[in-house]
């Protein structure tokens, strides 16, 4: 009987404290606030009839929404780092960008002085070569089956075709900087891409390219995955012909990459980054705040926690697949990668194909920077810099 009363007691208390609020699906009675009141920033028509610059066109998309949005936004971030006198930019290059006939943007940037060191796939500097050295890359013909373009020598990047006779003819300059190189010096690969780099600019007049720009505007190139490459493979070739005719090996080292990139980011004093894509590159150059943090708090070195204060990035790759590639600028900063925007971080992040988004905001940025009233930005500063010393 106990039990029984104790069971009809409950029921007739069942329901919870908060049975006597709402909990129908009822609305409430609002108070509307007034949008100009609370400072929000009122959306503006893309009036074409307007336009008259890719900056005007760039300036009225970030008045818009969606990835028109973020592109305008992506624009003013750039254009934030290129006027940053303190400002060192890493640019980050992974995908086909050389393929897809991207590579004199990335030249211009290193040209005008925006950009300071490159950190890609060493696919895509191989793939440079072959405009640098004034070949070309051709459109696939879909009707062609990826069976017939392998027996006739034409490698397919999507609707883009590389014929292997390029990669060959790459191969000879590489061949040339390989048999100079002295085997007492141990190589990495921001070594090796300044030797090809000084290659290109005494032989390959009237041609312009990333690597010839990078040697003579003293901006290293890093490739972390270097063994993942044309360039690597071409190395590995050219120590097994030196090991069959008697010759020292070339001894590469990886880490003399990452402790020249890490000293060259610790003597700036704000640091940005640029990264097209995502993969190893992305990932090697955000680890240098980790790493600085690793070696103060496991070492106990004496060194400043440097973390990125700037932050634009080009991919379309969405965030839930837990990739990399789609990882936001937010997630970065629980990784001790990127200074959060409330001490100062800013960021700009753009889903889009890069061969849309990087030709318009580049072109945008360079736009304002060419306008009169830039004078004291980093790229006149580097430009003033360079004519004094010729």
């Amino acid at each position: 009987m106990k039990q029984s009363n104790h069971s009809n007691s409950h029921k007739g208390n069942s329901q919870p404290a908060h049975a006597n609020h709402a909990h129908g699906g009822e609305g409430k009675d609002r108070h509307l606030h007034n949008p100009i009141e609370d400072r929000l920033t009122p959306l503006e028509p893309l009036d074409l009839g307007k336009i008259t610059s890719i900056d005007g066109l760039v300036r009225a998309m970030a008045r818009t929404a969606f990835t028109g949005r973020q592109l305008g936004e992506a624009a003013d971030v750039l254009e934030a780092m290129a006027l940053d006198e303190d400002c060192f930019v890493v640019m980050t290059l992974a995908g086909a960008m050389t393929v897809a006939k991207q590579g004199l943007i990335i030249t211009e940037l290193i040209d005008r002085g925006i950009v300071d060191a490159i950190v890609s796939t060493g696919a895509l500097m191989a793939h440079g070569l072959v405009e640098a050295t004034g070949r070309a890359h051709f459109r696939a013909n879909p009707e062609v089956s990826d069976e017939e373009l392998y027996e006739q020598g034409y490698n397919r990047v999507y609707d883009t075709l590389e014929p292997e006779q390029n990669l060959d003819d790459v191969e000879e300059v590489l061949s040339h900087v390989l048999e100079a190189w002295d085997h007492n010096e141990v190589m990495c690969s921001y070594k090796l891409n300044h030797a090809i780099g000084e290659y290109l600019a005494k032989h390959a007049h009237g041609q312009r390219g990333i690597l010839k720009s990078a040697y003579e505007k003293g901006v290293p190139v890093f490739v972390p995955a270097f063994s993942d490459s044309e360039l690597g493979l071409d190395t590995a070739l050219n120590n097994r012909l030196r090991e069959s005719t008697g010759r020292h090996k070339i001894r590469f080292d990886p880490f003399e990459d990452l402790e020249h990139f890490a000293a060259t980011l610790l003597r700036q004093k704000k640091l940005g980054i640029f990264t097209i894509g995502g993969g190893v590159p992305r990932n090697w150059s955000q680890q240098f705040g980790p790493f600085i943090e690793l070696r103060h708090r496991r070492l106990g070195e004496k060194i400043p926690l440097k973390r990125y204060h700037y932050g634009l990035r080009i991919c379309p790759e969405p965030v839930h697949w837990g990739g990399l590639s789609g990882s936001p600028y937010s997630e970065a900063v629980s990784w001790g990668k990127f200074v959060p925007p409330a001490e100062g971080g800013r960021f700009g992040e753009v889903f889009v194909d890069a061969t849309v988004g990087l030709p318009i905001i580049v072109a945008a940025v360079l736009e304002r920077l060419d306008k009169n009233g830039k004078a004291g930005s980093k790229a006149d500063q580097k430009r003033k810099e360079l004519a004094r010393k010729r």
